[in-house]
């Protein structure tokens, strides 16, 4: 049975995982969804792996929520409905706060839950030919799991738009609404893909984590003293921290810091 998940590592620390159903447009179900979990959480726990990229097979990126596995929770008992959202919640939460650089590689369409899965993700990069849409309402239901990541993505106005229209955007759009940050031609994917991952792969893995915290701690919380009070001891913190101190000394040094590799 072919794996609906697959997972590899370069000798540089890039992990991919890729969707691998790609005769099921890549929609995921309850056993995907526990293996993608897995995977995230296996991840998590490595600490060779410095950047990870969040690919698929085939011609769509995710077409969301499998059908099948939607009528079946369908027909099941509120306590199976409620297991089955908190696991899919889970998934994103777990991609949400990844400790390290994540890139969704978005080479086809992609609807519902997927779009979760990719506004989870740091940074994303889609082809030209990429299509999106909030497609829950078309079948009755609602994007509630992924709401709090759409949201901060791109808004609550844009979303109450798209929430409710259901309707398919093109990936120029998805780039102005927040939820893209690059559009390339098909042909220009992975080495557009590529660059990003050597820019990343350039700066301090520890430096990345904590300034992908501050972004997710500091958009969450109101400005006050006490979140310049914070902001000021992160800082702080940082600069006496081993990577800092090597980074600082490569400079003045003018040589390339111990995480750079020749």
């Amino acid at each position: 049975m072919t794996d609906t998940v697959t997972t590899t590592t370069d000798t540089r620390g890039v992990t991919t995982i890729t969707l691998n159903r790609a005769k099921k447009h890549n929609a995921f179900d309850d056993q995907m969804v526990a293996r993608l979990t897995m995977t995230l959480k296996k991840i998590m726990a490595n600490s060779k792996t410095r950047v990870l990229i969040l690919a698929a097979e085939g011609t769509t990126f995710s077409a969301g929520a499998d059908l099948d596995w939607m009528k079946r929770v369908g027909t099941s008992r509120y306590e199976d409905n409620l297991r089955d959202a908190e696991a899919l919640a889970d998934m994103l939460k777990t991609m949400n706060e990844m400790p390290l650089p994540t890139i969704a590689k978005v080479q086809g369409p992609a609807f519902g839950g997927a779009l979760g899965l990719i506004s989870c993700c740091d940074i994303s990069i889609a082809t030209t030919n990429a299509l999106f849409a909030f497609s829950e309402v078309k079948i009755g239901l609602i994007p509630a799991t992924i709401s709090p990541y759409i949201i901060e993505a791109i808004g609550a106005h844009k979303a109450r738009h798209y929430f409710m229209t259901g309707e398919t955007f093109d990936a120029r759009q998805a780039a102005q609404l927040g939820l893209i940050n690059k559009v390339v031609e098909e042909t220009q994917l992975n080495d557009a893909t590529a660059q990003l991952i050597a820019t990343l792969l350039k700066n301090s893995p520890a430096a990345m984590c904590a300034a992908k915290q501050l972004a997710q701690d500091v958009g969450r919380n109101p400005m006050s003293d006490a979140l310049i009070k914070d902001t000021c001891r992160r800082i702080a913190d940082v600069r006496l921290s081993q990577e800092g101190q090597e980074g600082l000394s490569a400079f003045l040094e003018k040589r390339k810091p111990s995480w750079q590799r020749e």
